[in-house]
């Protein structure tokens, strides 16, 4: 059937793609299967729920939940019945989710627990739109139906127009309003990006001509915000798209084993995880006996090569292949089956990726595609492909993307991926889209001779010294993140005379360092007080920045006792350090830093 709205490709999925395990969830100790037809049943009686409350074509239906199959059901029935929905992070404070709920107008609100049940009873009075609340969980909440009641309502419905939702769904156009989604709001008020049914499609399509042959015989996990539009996009509405089977992850912390139980083929993440993954690897080799690195240290070298020559497109020689051979067996083999032993691609995105890690990651079977975008641009604007890589870039554009680098380094694009702009704000609208309809994106980068796109940095966050000197801090903060002693680093050094940087340690390395090394174990605050931890890590970044010029080399840390959380705003929900909250929380920290340094 031809597609040109997500309510196209939810009808496409469940009756192109009928199959016993759309959906998975973990309930109690066991996979749950989720068929076809029982998706399609709750998304046709939400649907019909919804127009029993009221909700009709151009109304606005917030979300307020974790990722879980009825997430998937509301979006899906929201969408159907001509409405668009307003996803809210389920870690949002209640004055935030506020916010958005009058922002948006919305007329519904879907809560996934009580706990958020109560975030909008603190609220509801303040929110003069909002008429009703459905909650997931079954337990009462004052002032809520629960979801079982709305899809009896929509049951009742459907009993005497069994086509209803599907007819409805038929009349939605592609140029109408899908979603409404909050951008974090770190240096504002948050903006309500609007974005419409062939905005996303555009980006469905374009993503499934670079990704290659996706189908049915495929398992994703999912695990990132289905709040967000890289999850959404790529992890839920793409996979519909092509019947790929979407298994919930339990939380991110259960990411490594929900791994090992799905053993996914397909996943998208941000570097966080890459990151996280390299880091155990490494841990586990230093633990190994001296004559085991040194293997390991060949084997890897071995899978670079032969990773090179893909890269290259090139047939690796006959010496490399028997090589190559050898330690896929005894060394990568392993670290594919913490994967679960099928995966086929990693998608990255929402954060520059490492040369290192993608490269290590490509030594050991494991193709990580990096791409880039916002959520202005439905998200993709680039994106490496299976057969055309290129580590340290982030691909090409995707079909139906245009892109071209402004004058001061600015990326710009154009394309039916370009949001309709935000919502109720003009004026910022105008500011980020100009008269020829190019997107104006904030970041910095280049084309290089193969027309893949390079990332410099935000232009936001380049910093620039007292000196007059641009210093672009990602690419090095992710140089940095690969060793093993370092968590989290962030740059510092705008309108100041030379660059420091606030460090979070890997406690856990940490903690092995200082037991070799007769440190006593002592509380993260005290540890990294110590004249040898601070040391240790001062030499450590001088180390991995001498090839740097001077003026970007980093010349004083400061070292935090904890990591960055979500909890203290310190992340985006996609696990991006929010660098404005963090300089600002630590100010007193990076003032010391540059205490009798000129100004």
């Amino acid at each position: 059937m031809s597609v040109r709205t997500l309510c196209d490709i939810f009808y496409r999925s469940v009756e192109t793609h009928r199959k016993p395990d759309q959906l998975k969830v973990k309930r109690g100790d066991h996979w749950v299967d989720i068929g076809s037809d029982d998706v399609r049943r709750a998304v046709e009686e939400i649907s019909m729920g919804l127009r029993a409350l009221g909700v009709e074509k151009g109304d606005h239906v917030a979300l307020l939940s974790e990722n879980r199959p009825e997430w998937a059901y509301v979006d899906l029935a929201t969408l159907c019945a001509g409405a668009a929905d307003v996803p809210l992070y389920p870690n949002l404070m209640a004055a935030q989710v506020l916010y958005v709920l009058n922002d948006s107008q919305s007329k519904v609100a879907f809560v996934s627990t009580p706990a958020q049940a109560r975030k909008l009873a603190e609220v509801r009075a303040q929110a003069p739109h909002l008429r009703h609340v459905v909650r997931f969980d079954d337990v009462a909440e004052p002032g809520t139906i629960s979801l079982d009641e709305l899809r009896a309502r929509g049951r009742e419905a459907l009993a005497a127009a069994p086509e209803a939702v599907k007819t409805r769904a038929a009349e939605v156009a592609p140029e109408d309003l899908a979603t409404l989604i909050y951008t974090s709001g770190t240096t504002g008020d948050p903006k309500g990006v609007m974005l419409t049914h062939d905005n996303i499609v555009s980006n469905v399509q374009g993503g499934l001509a670079a990704f290659g042959e996706i189908g049915p015989g495929d398992i994703a996990l999912s695990f990132l915000p289905l709040c967000h539009i890289f999850e959404r996009m790529g992890g839920h509405y793409l996979m519909l798209h092509q019947g790929v089977t979407i298994a919930y992850a339990e939380s991110v912390e259960k990411v490594p084993a929900n791994m090992t139980e799905v053993r996914p083929t397909l996943m998208l993440s941000v570097p966080r995880l890459y990151e996280k993954m390299f880091a155990r690897v490494q841990e586990k080799v230093a633990a190994e006996s001296a004559p085991k690195r040194r293997f390991v240290r060949w084997a890897v070298s071995v899978g670079l090569r032969a990773f090179q020559a893909r890269v290259e497109r090139r047939a690796p020689g006959a010496l490399l292949r028997a090589q190559h051979a050898l330690v896929d067996r005894l060394v990568f083999g392993a670290i594919r089956e913490r994967t679960g032993g099928r995966l086929r691609l990693f998608v990255s995105g929402g954060a520059p990726l490492a040369r290192e890690i993608a490269e290590f990651f490509g030594a050991a079977g494991l193709i990580i595609l990096e791409g880039y975008g916002l959520t202005e641009t439905s998200p993709v604007i680039a994106v490496n492909r299976p057969d055309s890589l290129k580590p340290g870039t982030v691909g090409p554009p995707i079909a139906g993307v245009e892109v071209k680098i402004a004058e001061d380094g600015e990326i710009l694009t154009r394309g039916r991926h370009v949001m309709k702009g935000y919502f109720n704000k003009p004026e910022a609208t105008a500011e980020v889209i100009d008269a020829d309809r190019w997107f104006h994106t904030g970041d910095v980068g280049l084309l290089d001779g193969d027309g893949f796109l390079v990332i410099t940095d935000r232009k936001k966050d380049i910093i620039v010294t007292s000196g007059g000197k641009n210093i672009a801090p990602q690419p090095i903060e992710s140089v940095l993140k690969t060793h093993p002693l370092i968590a989290e680093i962030v740059m510092i050094g705008n309108k100041r005379n030379f660059p420091s940087a606030l460090l979070v340690p890997n406690f856990d390395n940490l903690a092995k360092w200082a037991a070799a090394n007769g440190v006593p174990a002592r509380p993260a605050p005290e540890l990294v007080s110590d004249p040898r931890v601070i040391e240790l890590y001062d030499r450590t970044v001088k180390e991995l920045t001498a090839h740097l010029a001077q003026f970007e080399r980093i010349k004083k840390i400061a070292l935090l006792p904890h990591e960055f959380t979500l909890e203290a705003g310190e992340l985006t929900p996609t696990l991006k350090v929010k660098r404005r909250v963090v300089e600002q929380k630590y100010k007193e920290v990076i003032d010391r830093l540059y205490e009798g340094a000129a100004a």
